[in-house]
Order: structure tokens, then C-alpha cells, then sequence
């Protein structure tokens, strides 16, 4: 039985969270605004602009917003681009395991979609993802399941059929609320209320996906 697989970017196909933080310390410093690393692990995953709203006020307004976020995303992938970030463990072997077995795959991410098509062209993953979900593609983030809902819809596949694979609270509530079943990647061992939870995606069974699939929807 296959279906398709949704997923998240940040902290699940890679662990990004060193390159947005130094990405966003420096933006933000240019702004003359003191981040600390407790406010950004607060925000991490969320969308820019709810991030900037959060550090900036509510007066701020859009157009300071937008240009500070694109700023940040821009060094971002320059960032990355010279790091070469690598996919977390198993990643890479199970994108290409489930394309061989007829799975269809997509990304569905709070980041822009820039960044999306860099981090899959330095991860060599580009060919294996038939359609992306990003920031410019939703009006409201995780954990509402706007993102996981167009993902799917533009594999042409419907929510019970699809697998969200997801490292945050947020994301695996949105999976539920879109009626999909869930993987957790909790590296941390962090409690997630996905149907699986793993420490990582390497060594697990090969057949981890068609049995998920298989399970009754919660």
C-alpha cells in the first residue's frame, strides 16, 4: 500500500536550527535589535512574520517586516550554500527508498519556498519531491493544516492516504487536524503525539510507512 509522504523541512529533512539562528542573530543585530537564543528557539518553525511580530511589536509594520525577513532568508541560504548542511540520519535513504516503491513526496513547510529549492538542490533530493507547500503558498501556519491540505492536494492524493513526517508539536497537531497519520522525529526525545515516534528515521523497519498507512485514523 503506498500513498504519499508530506514533509517538514527544518528539523526534519535537515537540522537547520545553527544556520537560522546565526542567520537571524546577524539580521537582527543590523536592525539594532538584541536576539537572544531563548527568543529564537521560542519562535523556531513558526512563519517570519509571525516571528517579527513577536520581537518587534504589533506596531511594526509590514513593510519593515517583510524586508527584514527577506534580508534574514537571503543570508540564510547563503549560509548553507557555503556550509553544505547535510540531511539528518536516514533521510536521503528513505526519500529514495519511497520513491522507488511508488510513493509520492512533497515538502510542506513554514519556509519560503527559496529556501525549500536550495536546501533539496544542496541535498541532492530536487527529483524525488513532485510538488512543494511553502510560506507564500498558506495564509496561516502550523499547527493549523492549511499547509499539509495544499501539499496534498497538489500530489492529487487525499489526507487519508498521506503520512506527515514532522519534528514539532505544531506540525504533528496540524497533521492530525488535516486527517493524516504522523511520524515524530524526536531527537531530543521530546514527547510528540504523532502515531510514531522515533529518536530518527534511520533504522527503521522497512515497512514502517505501509503500516502506518494501514492503521486506523485517529
Amino acid at each position: 500500500m503506498t500513498g504519499a509522504v508530506l514533509w517538514d523541512l527544518d528539523g526534519t529533512l535537515v537540522d537547520s536550527e545553527e544556520y537560522h539562528w546565526r542567520a537571524w542573530q546577524e539580521t537582527m543585530s543590523a536592525e539594532g535589535v538584541v536576539l537572544t537564543r531563548e527568543k529564537f528557539l521560542a519562535t523556531f518553525g513558526q512563519r517570519n512574520d509571525s516571528i517579527l511580530r513577536q520581537w518587534l511589536g504589533r506596531d511594526s509594520t509590514a513593510e519593515r517586516i517583510q524586508r527584514i525577513a527577506d534580508s534574514k532568508e537571503e543570508l540564510y541560504r547563503r549560509i548553507v550554500s557555503q556550509d553544505r548542511l547535510a540531511p539528518l540520519p536516514g533521510v536521503a535513504e528513505w526519500v529514495k527508498r519511497l520513491a522507488s516503491e511508488g510513493w509520492v513526496q512533497a515538502v510542506a513547510s513554514s519556509a519560503p519556498r527559496a529556501n525549500v529549492e536550495v536546501v533539496l538542490q544542496i541535498l541532492a533530493l530536487t527529483p524525488y519531491f513532485l510538488a512543494v507547500a511553502s510560506a507564500e503558498d498558506v495564509s496561516r501556519g502550523k499547527p493549523d493544516p492549511e499547509v499539509f491540505l495544499t501539499a496534498a492536494a497538489r500530489l492529487k492524493v487525499a489526507p487519508a492516504q498521506s503520512i506527515v513526517v514532522e519534528d514539532a508539536a505544531a506540525g504533528i497537531e496540524a497533521a492530525r487536524r488535516a486527517g493524516m497519520r504522523s511520524i515524530g522525529v524526536s531527537r531530543n526525545a521530546a514527547p510528540l503525539a504523532a502515531d510514531l515516534v522515533v529518536r530518527s528515521l534511520a533504522g527503521m523497519p522497512s515497512d514502517a510507512f505501509a503500516d502506518l498507512l494501514r492503521m486506523p485514523l485517529r
